[in-house]
């Protein structure tokens, strides 16, 4: 079994992994941070996203375990203090695994020939730095609205729970094999219309942005953010990729919700 280890840099985090190395010695386990089997994510949901991000050329190949040193997160099954269970499923690996999918994003640019790609756990934004957006939203290569507003948001059902959620989206089930747009503040009057409704989107299916020419467009890809300019056009759909969590324990994605939504820490209900 090999293994890598991203961990933020809270005290806490950094006592784990060190905890961590000294558990392994003299196990199977070994660290190899270029072809790991397991990718494991000490911190929280932002470090995960990070892991993702570093290893998302190994998609094939790892599958992704969290430990959580703060706030219970959408990504994180474990806790610190239950680094000898962590070991003892490690060294016991099957193999089996449970898998969520991506969001596909190309950008093409006005420049001929120009285009950037990345994939997404959680969800991408487009909008301006300090104007008013434009863009005509294309679903299936059909002209379904002329956009003005803030901005568009796209989410995986994963991050169907975050910024989507924040701007009026739903949330879906991981195995609701679909993305969603969401509207962030459009304009609706006699002149301008949009749906003004949050979209889920079959996999079968794509979502094309064609921008207005200007130069300050911000792009989100999870927790990154490009400053873009000369963008035409942004392609979104559900990758072939997906992401793949080692099944030792996996928490019920509606009990992620509850606890991340609704339980009131206070009372112990999460303890």
């Amino acid at each position: 079994m090999k293994i890598s280890i991203v961990a933020n840099h809270e005290e806490k985090s950094l006592e784990f992994v060190a905890e961590l190395h000294k558990r392994i010695a003299g196990t199977p386990i070994e660290i190899d941070e270029k072809h790991p089997d397991i990718v494991l994510t000490i911190g929280g949901d932002g470090t995960l996203l990070s892991a993702f991000h570093r290893y998302a050329h190994l998609l094939h190949q790892v599958r992704f375990v969290g430990v959580h040193t703060g706030h219970l997160g959408f990504y994180t099954d474990w806790r610190v203090f239950e680094l000898e269970e962590l070991v003892r499923s490690l060294c016991n690996d099957q193999g089996k695994s449970v898998s969520y999918p991506l969001l596909d994003i190309t950008v093409d640019y006005r420049e001929m020939g120009k285009s950037s790609h990345f994939l997404a756990l959680n969800e991408s934004i487009i909008k301006r730095l300090t104007r008013t957006m434009v863009a005509d939203v294309y679903i299936k290569e059909e002209l379904f609205e002329s956009f003005r507003g803030d901005g568009l948001s796209i989410a995986t059902p994963t991050g169907s729970t975050g910024y989507n959620k924040s701007a009026g989206g739903a949330i879906l089930h991981p195995r609701v094999n679909a993305l969603q747009l969401t509207e962030v503040a459009s304009i609706n009057n006699r002149v301008y219309r949009t749906l003004g409704s949050p979209i889920v989107i079959a996999n079968n299916e794509n979502i094309q942005i064609t921008l207005e020419d200007a130069e300050d467009y911000i792009l989100t890809v999870d927790q990154l953010t490009f400053e873009q300019s000369n963008i035409a056009t942004i392609s979104y759909k559900i990758a072939t990729e997906r992401i793949h969590f080692a099944s030792y324990r996996h928490t019920h994605f509606w009990r992620r919700v509850k606890d991340a939504f609704i339980s009131d820490a206070k009372s112990g209900e999460n303890c």
